[in-house]
Parts: C-alpha cells; sequence; structure tokens
C-alpha cells in the first residue's frame, strides 16, 4: 500500500459509525454477531502491523466485560422484566419505604437473563465497532485532514485515541518479555509490575509530543476581525444543536419528520462554521490525503448498513429485529436486514492490502 492509493483515515471511522448505527437499531443477537464478525474481518483483512492496530482484541474484550456487567447487575438488582421462569432465588435485602421499586437479590428469572444479555450485546457490539475504526485509521493521518479550526480539539483527541492502543501494545510487550525470561504473566503481582512501566512508557510519550509540538511553534493562530469569530461561533454552536436535534429525531420513531431537515441544516451551518474557523489557524498540510474512489467506496458501505438497517426498523414486520422475552422464544435471523449488513464486507475487498499481509479470500 503505497500513498497513491492509500484509503483515507475519516472512510474507516464513517464504514465503522455506520455499522455502530446499525448495531443501535437492533437487539437481534445474531445480528449484532453478524455485526461484530463483519467488523472483525474486515479488521483482520486490512489491518496493518502499526501499534494502534492491535486494540481490536481489546476491545473485544471489553465487550465481553460490558455483557457480564450487564447480567450482573440484573441478577443483583433485578430486572423490570417480569418473567415465569424461576431459575435460582438470592438472598433478598429488605429495603425502607421510601426505596419502594429498588430490589437487591430476590428471584432471577430466566427472562430477565436474556434481556440483560440482549442490552449488553448491543452495547458491546457499538463498542466493537469504535475498535475496529481505532484499529484501521491511521489517527496522525485523521489529525491531518481535519479542519483547520478543529485542530486543537483534535490534537487532544488523537493523544485519547493513541493512548488505549499504544498501552495495549506495551502491556503485550512487557508480557512477552517477562515470559521469555521466566516470570508469571498472570495474577496481581504480575500486573503491579507491569503497570508502573506502562504508565511510564505512556509519560514519556506524552512529553515527547508536547516537545515535538512545541518545536513545530504549535499553538500560532492569525488575527480575524471580531465579527468573523462571533459570527463562527454562532454558525459553530447552531450547527452542532442542529446535528444533535436532527440525530436524536432520526433515531426517535416520533421525530423522524424534522430530523433529515434539521440534521442537512446543522451540517451546513457547522460547515460554514469550521470554514470561517479555520481562518484563524495558520498551520499548512504536508502532502494532504486525498478521497479517493476507494475511500468513497468503504465510507459508503457502512452508511449503506446504516441506513438500510433505518429502513428495515421502521417498515412492518420489523419485530425481528427486537426479538421478545416474555414469552421466551428463539431469536430469528430476518434476511433483507442480515443482506445489508454484509454490505459491511465491502472494505475488505475494495481497500488496499497493507505491505506484509496477504491478499484476503475471495
Amino acid at each position: 500500500m503505497s500513498r497513491s492509493n492509500a484509503l483515507h483515515a475519516g472512510a474507516w471511522w464513517l464504514w465503522a459509525l455506520g455499522l455502530a448505527v446499525a448495531a443501535s437499531r437492533t437487539t437481534n443477537p445474531l445480528l449484532l454477531g453478524l455485526l461484530v464478525g463483519v467488523a472483525g474481518y474486515v479488521v483482520a483483512a486490512r489491518r496493518t502491523d502499526a501499534p494502534w492496530a492491535r486494540s481490536y482484541g481489546a476491545f473485544v474484550k471489553l465487550g465481553l466485560l460490558v455483557i457480564g456487567v450487564r447480567v450482573a447487575f440484573s441478577v443483583a438488582l433485578g430486572s423490570p422484566i417480569a418473567g415465569t421462569h424461576v431459575l435460582f432465588t438470592l438472598p433478598e435485602v429488605p429495603m425502607p419505604g421510601w426505596a419502594d421499586g429498588v430490589r437487591i437479590g430476590g428471584r432471577v428469572f430466566a427472562e430477565q437473563i436474556v434481556f440483560a444479555l440482549y442490552d449488553g450485546a448491543k452495547l458491546a457490539t457499538l463498542l466493537i465497532c469504535v475498535g475496529a475504526a481505532n484499529a484501521l485509521a491511521n489517527p496522525a493521518r485523521l489529525l491531518k485532514s481535519l479542519p483547520g479550526a478543529l485542530y486543537e480539539a483534535g490534537v487532544a483527541v488523537v493523544v485519547a485515541m493513541t493512548f488505549a492502543p499504544n498501552m495495549v501494545a506495551d502491556v503485550l510487550r512487557l508480557r512477552t518479555a517477562r515470559r521469555l525470561r521466566g516470570r508469571p504473566t498472570g495474577g496481581v503481582r504480575a500486573v503491579a509490575q507491569i503497570g508502573l512501566p506502562v504508565l511510564e512508557g505512556a509519560l514519556e510519550r506524552s512529553v515527547a509530543v508536547a516537545a515535538s509540538m512545541d518545536a513545530r511553534g504549535y499553538g500560532r493562530t492569525a488575527q480575524v476581525p471580531p465579527a468573523v469569530r462571533h459570527t463562527t461561533t454562532a454558525l459553530t454552536l447552531g450547527g452542532l444543536l442542529g446535528v444533535c436535534a436532527g440525530s436524536y429525531g432520526l433515531l426517535a420513531a416520533e421525530g423522524a419528520r424534522f430530523g433529515v431537515p434539521l440534521l442537512v441544516a446543522g451540517l451546513a451551518a457547522a460547515a460554514g462554521g469550521l470554514w470561517l474557523g479555520g481562518r484563524r489557524s495558520v498551520r499548512s498540510r504536508y502532502r494532504p490525503d486525498r478521497w479517493g474512489v476507494r475511500s468513497w467506496l468503504v465510507a459508503g458501505s457502512g452508511a449503506a448498513v446504516a441506513a438500510l438497517m433505518v429502513r428495515a426498523a421502521t417498515v412492518p414486520g420489523s419485530e425481528a429485529l427486537h426479538p421478545g422475552v416474555v414469552p421466551l422464544t428463539a431469536p430469528e435471523l430476518p434476511l433483507w436486514p442480515a443482506l445489508s449488513v454484509l454490505i459491511g464486507l465491502l472494505p475488505a475487498f475494495v481497500a488496499p492490502v497493507p505491505v506484509g499481509a496477504k491478499e484476503s479470500p475471495r
């Protein structure tokens, strides 16, 4: 993969966010598992050897932890789901009168466990989709592509995005070194001995980034008239409020009528504010990334998955997207939503193959 055919970093994020939007529209574990499988296949086929590319496994483990915590809270604190199949009974803690409706312990129903599994799987899929974007997109190139008005905020976001992947890489490196020396890699003592070098390495990287930014004259801004600054603030804030209101309208069934107009108007206002705000930035871009045909295909595949899943959730017969738990029934795999999710596999075939990686199987 050379710079001439490199994929824009923003395309990977748009693709992953499209999968995340699709995951937010269903609690069907079969569709959620299909989304995780699509994301995992694309990551396996097109990730590089960079440190951030190793973070996908950590997000998968985090998703499994989220499911476990959600089920544990359901068992300990109860659930609004009224079940009929009692699995076991825990000692119930008596609650005072002012805590009416709150329960700790008591009977645990199979229906509430299944509901907690569905709910936790939905959140876990969202995290895994974000992890796929972290593993595929180069954060430095993503920062270079940001508008000038967002450069300062983008630096903070990129530092936050690279901290977790680099920390995962440091943990793997230190565990490998301990294993080669014949030292244990599990247990509380090993974690305590690994934690200090990991934090020390993260601090050293932060200091090095700050020093390099200072050496390059980061933070210089140009003078603009006060009217331009006020107009920029009004457009940006108004646009972001419009985007938030439009996004809520799209996610809520009763706000579908005003969701799209507000979202379009908000994006237009925010784009105008960012363009005006970019006049304060005096930085230059060295060899900026281009948004080519492959980037359009990758981003478009994620947008298609999101749009088709949102559409499937609004048409009659969408009950399969949210399988019921009372009474307990086995979830069914709806045909058209499943085929829509498979569109997300397109990046595994159109994105450039990383250097040293094999071509994905056709």
